[in-house]
């Protein structure tokens, strides 16, 4: 018993001092998004669930909840918001090629409609980004309309 004593302490001390540690933030500016809500022009509606359900994995700037605070759940979401960024970061728009682009929106209305975004472990706790199927049409509709205004574009050239 004695053992499990001290190894319950020593497991308790290391949490402790894991505390005093943790990940950098991807605490970017809102501003970053510019060249992508310019270009892809989404409706009031549209922005406001991507902002809600979207930007926080897939831009250079996260609105973290309380228990980011917490080591080592701040290391697991800070490897999400690492991963999305990585798969498609819209605070980096400007410099996707049109091809990108297209690719990207094709992706994004893909992933929504099947219902593979966002992520069951983010609307765990973002309830607002749980979509309706409103929602979802909403968006699937807009990234369509932006997906075939870069292939037109892609075709013109």
């Amino acid at each position: 018993m004695k053992i499990l004593k001290k190894i319950g302490w020593a497991l308790l001390f290391i949490f402790i001092v894991a505390q005093f540690f943790g990940p950098e933030k991807n605490e970017g500016d809102l501003t970053s998004l510019a060249t992508f809500i310019e270009e892809t022009n989404p409706p009031e509606e549209v922005h406001k669930i991507m902002k809600s359900s979207c930007f926080d994995c897939h831009s250079n700037s996260t609105r973290y909840p309380w228990y980011n605070s917490i080591t080592p759940i701040n290391y697991w979401l800070a490897d999400h918001v690492k991963v999305g960024k990585k798969k498609l970061n819209f605070s980096k728009w400007s410099e996707y090629s049109l091809k990108r682009k297209e690719h990207k929106m094709d992706e994004l209305h893909e992933e929504v409609e099947k219902k593979n975004m966002p992520l069951d472990s983010y609307t765990w706790t973002h309830s607002e980004a749980n979509l309706t199927d409103t929602q979802v049409k909403q968006i699937v509709d807009w990234a369509k309309g932006a997906q075939a205004n870069y292939d037109a574009q892609l075709k013109a050239k």
